[in-house]
């Protein structure tokens, strides 16, 4: 089974705080999202996504005097509740918000992924993984991830999320 966290950012002022409307805007975003990846306006991850997590939780072991903006580039805004007569069987959906995106942005820039590696990487390479691919593939979506909050806080967006599965 294929499961992925779905990132698309977009202009605040186009957001409708509707579960309804907001699954029915990132379905579109998801069927689109080779052009919109392209683009620079999306950006997906895997079923690892939690553990693309752990690797940025431990920037606190890093710097204990640090603030918590490594929780924003996974996890970070707020959930879109189901209104009612919504379909419950729809995606779980969150915003960050464009203050939380530049707050994210700014931590992916500042964040040495090496450091961040020996420090949680051991965790992260499961029995019987190359850990050299292991390491390449956290590498890629923190490559992915800098450039997607960049030009997200460059441009003033907020962040949508859905977890597909």
């Amino acid at each position: 089974m294929s499961i992925h966290m779905h990132m698309r950012a977009v202009a605040e002022s186009e957001i409708r705080d509707d579960h309804t409307w907001l699954a029915a805007f990132m379905w579109g975003a998801w069927e689109n999202h080779p052009d919109e990846y392209a683009a620079g306006i999306a950006e997906s991850i895997d079923k690892v996504w939690g553990s693309v997590n752990d690797l940025y939780a431990a920037a606190g072991a890093l710097d204990a005097d640090a603030d918590d903006s490594w929780e924003l580039p996974i996890y970070g805004g707020r959930p879109v509740a189901h209104s009612a007569g919504a379909d419950p069987s729809g995606p779980p959906l969150g915003i960050l918000e464009p203050p939380g995106v530049s707050q994210a942005a700014g931590f992916l820039a500042r964040v040495s992924f090496d450091e961040l590696w020996n420090v949680a990487g051991a965790k992260l390479v499961w029995a019987g993984w190359d850990e050299a691919q292991v390491r390449q593939e956290f590498l890629d979506y923190h490559r992915g991830l800098q450039g997607f909050y960049g030009r997200a806080a460059a441009a003033g967006h907020a962040v949508v999320r859905a977890v597909w599965a």
